[in-house]
């Protein structure tokens, strides 16, 4: 039979349903136990083999959210997952996801166990020494971006789970999430690059500042250059690998961001000779450290040859170098990248080209990123149309 009712005392019945055979051709059946009268029974008989026969039935599970995640992990996304990205799925699981989730069986989660996660995660974090306010709920205070990229994550989990036929239905596609806040981009002006390049004039690492204006890398791959990357007779540099820091400690080297972040940026002369002359003093200081220096070839270095900490970098360097220039602490290291390219784009540079610069995935990704720039780029338009369809023709 494929399946039957069987009666187990009062208003108690067993739903016996045969699913198949198993690899080795046993024949395999689901045991309910259903509480209420033989209707309901036959109910649950009914649309239980209309799911198996429609290949939409899933076979209820004890696996807690916690054990599923480690499998989803090791099975499906470590095999797909750059080291750096397998690492932050992993500890955004662990911070945000497995506290509240971790424990409830995975069968079991539903949109609101979800969306109150979320909720969670935005709501507003109680400051230190600070009394809680009536009538507010306490979270983490995480950013919407924060946010976003968790339900990335967790549903693409539950939707490999769906794949699995261990879910019905992805619990994530039925919560609202909060609302994207576009930030605004920081970038210098021309005058204000200029006061940047002159307050690191006299730092140890003005070459580098230097180099990231000019060329717009993001810092995980000028940290990651190497001699070898640079053709001083050309005057340019590849990038073929990115410095990653490992949280705890330690480092290596990833790949690039994406395919199109694998390109040859050339630099200004100016740039050039700034670079000769940091390897000369590079080689001076190897040699006066002898063994003691670590020698991976890299261009930006610390005085024992090992990668530069880009926090150290940021606090001891670049955030003086803003104060002497004037600038306000609001700027990051990794605004010099949109400085170029926003500084190229104003001076009337085609975006396909700036596009090309950064290494974005599409020209379309430049264009949003630096829709800012576009009202000048239009008005400077308008004034070349003038001059082209006007003042030739002498039409007023």
């Amino acid at each position: 039979m494929a399946g039957q009712i069987i009666k187990r005392g009062d208003k108690t019945w067993v739903v016996r349903i045969f699913t198949g055979r198993d690899a080795k051709g046993k024949r395999c059946y689901l045991n309910k136990t259903i509480k209420g009268n033989k209707k309901d029974a036959e109910k649950y008989l009914n649309t239980t083999q209309t799911a198996i026969s429609t290949g939409t039935f899933v076979e209820p599970s004890s696996l807690t959210v916690n054990a599923y995640l480690d499998q989803w992990l090791e099975a499906a996304a470590r095999p797909r997952l750059t080291e750096r990205t397998y690492l932050s799925y992993e500890w955004l699981l662990k911070h945000y996801v497995r506290p509240p989730l971790g424990s409830i069986k995975l069968a079991d989660v539903r949109p609101l166990h979800v969306q109150a996660l979320y909720g969670r995660m935005s709501a507003p974090k109680l400051k230190e020494k600070e009394a809680p306010q009536p009538g507010i709920t306490y979270g983490l205070g995480l950013s919407a971006r924060s946010v976003r990229y968790t339900h990335s994550v967790l549903s693409s989990a539950f939707k490999q789970a769906v794949r699995w036929h261990m879910l019905i239905r992805n619990p994530c596609e039925a919560v609202e999430l909060p609302r994207k806040v576009q930030t605004e981009m920081q970038a210098f002006s021309p005058a204000e690059a200029g006061r940047f390049l002159a307050a690191v004039a006299a730092d140890i690492h003005a070459t580098l500042f230097t180099f990231a204006l000019a060329t717009g890398m993001r810092p995980e791959e000028y940290l990651a250059l190497k001699w070898s990357d640079i053709d001083l007779e050309s005057g340019a540099a590849t990038v073929r690998r990115t410095l990653i820091w490992r949280k705890g400690g330690g480092w290596y080297f990833g790949e690039p961001k994406t395919s199109r972040s694998r390109r040859t940026v050339p630099f200004p002369v100016s740039v050039l000779r700034s670079l000769v002359e940091h390897r000369r003093r590079q080689m001076a200081a190897r040699l006066k450290a002898g063994a003691q220096y670590q020698n991976s070839d890299l261009v930006f270095a610390t005085g024992e040859g090992t990668p530069l900490n880009l926090r150290n970098l940021t606090q001891r360097h670049f955030q003086p170098a803003l104060l002497r220039a004037g600038l306000p602490l609001k700027f990051r290291l990794y605004d010099l990248r949109h400085s170029c390219a926003t500084l190229l784009m104003v001076a009337g540079e085609n975006p396909k080209v700036v596009s090309e610069r950064l290494g974005h995935a599409s020209i379309v990704l430049t264009l949003d990123t630096y829709s800012h720039v576009l009202p000048s780029m239009q008005q400077a338009a308008t004034e070349k149309l003038e001059s082209i369809l006007f003042k030739k023709t002498g039409t007023q």
